[in-house]
């Protein structure tokens, strides 16, 4: 048996798994590491854990849970999917009733929903936490996000919320979420929103760049004036700063990457939960689709060739027009957090989960790649009103939409005429419309479905609920067909 014990035990030293280790460690708490790859626990303990006698490297499963004080706090930093059921299932005969395991991955939270409850049956905590914030965040202060067994929290609450990034006021950014998948759910929610603002700043970039003729320097000082007001964010900052980074030659290295982007999959997992739960998630669902179209490279240079389109200069004020984007790209950031509200929030009622969406904003506030001042407004919003039912209800928000509303109308309409494709400004935008009309054309719809499929409908001058069928054709019937909602 080993004579060291370690607080807590990680499992992946890849670079989030190390920086973490690195960071509990610094904390004061003890860490044990193991690594499938053993080679890379020596190269970790004589690399960057160089010097720390408090942080315990282990060459087998067995000498890694050994190392481990009771109960046993094991945490993995692995590949989502199948990796971390196969990690499970090797330390799983090693720990006993009362131990814990964390998921600290991007897991999908069905799986953490399905983990938490068949090793609860075995006696065993189980928490499904988000970590955002990269490489850095993992080193100098995540955002995390935990869900799970609510009996583990207890065990790792001091960990977590003294490793986790902080507020200016000294809050972690770091606080229990809810039951099983709810963590990871969180998490999921966040990297799609994280899509939505990074498109948006990319068609901002585009608007300047194709309308305007504006150069990497001169968008490098927009983004520099923007990143101090309501727009001030790390994606905001960081995009400041790639448009002012040089390549060898001097010329401006972000003209010179290929127009390809990738993605790993959680902003996918947030299109496709919003559709299972029937949330108009409509700007996270475009961000995500604009990956799709940037990956058909090849396909887009033959069209390029053939399809043609408007001259895509802009002729009018140049000032003016800027100010027109800033204002466009808050309205449309409001609507991509409204929106990942309201799925936040169906969510939990159908999961049986009790977020707390102000403290989820929190949550956010530092560490992780969407930290803005903006959020501050979203924990204020529901301070105010915990049982907010949309972020445009809130005044701030309601006002900050008007204060752009013209702008963004400007913005949506000009890039159409000019044929520059802003899909998340114009999908906000039409979200937007949609939710404030009190009459939308869904009566038609209705009339369509029942006509072909006697799918009933609903009457204007009769209570709700009650469902009627029309025999639009005479011959058709008067025989309707189920009724359900997605």
């Amino acid at each position: 048996m080993a004579e060291k014990k370690a607080d807590i035990g990680l499992i992946g030293l890849a670079v989030m798994g190390q920086n973490l280790v690195l960071n509990m460690n610094d904390k004061g708490f003890k860490v044990a590491v193991f690594n499938r790859t053993v080679s890379k626990v020596d190269d970790f303990l004589k690399g960057p854990a160089k010097g720390r006698d408090t942080i315990y490297g282990a060459h087998s499963v067995e000498e890694f849970v050994a190392h481990l004080e009771r109960p046993r706090k094991v945490m993995l930093m692995v590949k989502a999917g199948d990796v971390v059921d196969s990690f499970i299932e090797m330390v799983l005969p090693h720990l006993e009733e009362g131990d814990l395991i964390i998921d600290g991955g991007n897991s999908h939270f069905p799986d953490t929903i399905r983990r938490t409850k068949a090793l609860a049956d075995k006696g065993i905590l189980y928490i499904g936490t988000g970590v955002s914030g990269g490489e850095e965040g993992a080193r100098l202060g995540p955002s995390m996000m935990p869900g799970g067994n609510k009996k583990a929290w207890p065990l790792v609450k001091n960990i977590f919320q003294s490793i986790a990034a902080k507020t200016d006021d000294g809050e972690p950014c770091c606080d229990w979420v809810g039951e099983d998948g709810a963590g990871h759910y969180v998490k999921m929610v966040h990297n799609g929103i994280e899509y939505g603002d990074m498109q948006l700043i990319c068609e901002a970039y585009m608007l300047m760049k194709n309308a305007l003729g504006m150069d990497a320097d001169e968008m490098h000082e927009v983004f520099k004036e923007w990143n101090t007001g309501d727009l001030d964010s790390y994606l905001v900052q960081i995009t400041r700063d790639i448009l002012a980074f040089k390549d060898e030659d001097g010329s401006a290295l972000v003209e010179k990457i290929l127009d390809t982007a990738g993605q790993k999959g959680t902003g996918k997992w947030t299109g496709v939960s919003s559709l299972d739960l029937g949330v108009p998630v409509t700007l996270i669902g475009e961000a995500v689709f604009a990956r799709c179209l940037s990956a058909m490279k090849e396909e887009r240079v033959e069209a390029g060739k053939v399809l043609s389109g408007p001259d895509t200069r802009f002729s009018g004020d140049r000032a003016t027009f800027i100010e027109d984007i800033k204002k466009a790209l808050l309205a449309s950031k409001i609507i991509s957090y409204t929106q990942g509200y309201m799925l936040m929030r169906e969510a939990a009622r159908e999961y049986g989960w009790n977020l707390n969406y102000g403290g989820i904003a929190l949550m956010w506030r530092g560490g992780c790649i969407i930290r803005s001042v903006f959020l501050g407004r979203i924990k204020e919003a529901f301070d105010k009103k915990a049982d907010l039912n949309n972020l445009l209800m809130d005044d701030w928000f309601k006002n900050k939409i008007d204060e752009c509303q013209a702008s963004w109308r400007r913005v949506v309409a000009k890039a159409v005429e000019l044929g520059i494709p802003t899909p998340a400004f114009s999908t906000a935008l039409a979200f937007y419309d949609g939710y404030r009309n009190d009459r939308l054309p869904a009566n038609l719809l209705q009339a369509q479905r029942d006509y072909f499929g006697a799918h009933t409908y609903e009457r204007v001058d009769k209570p709700r609920g009650q469902f009627f069928h029309t025999n639009w054709t005479g011959t058709g019937g008067d025989v309707s067909a189920s009724t359900y909602n997605v």
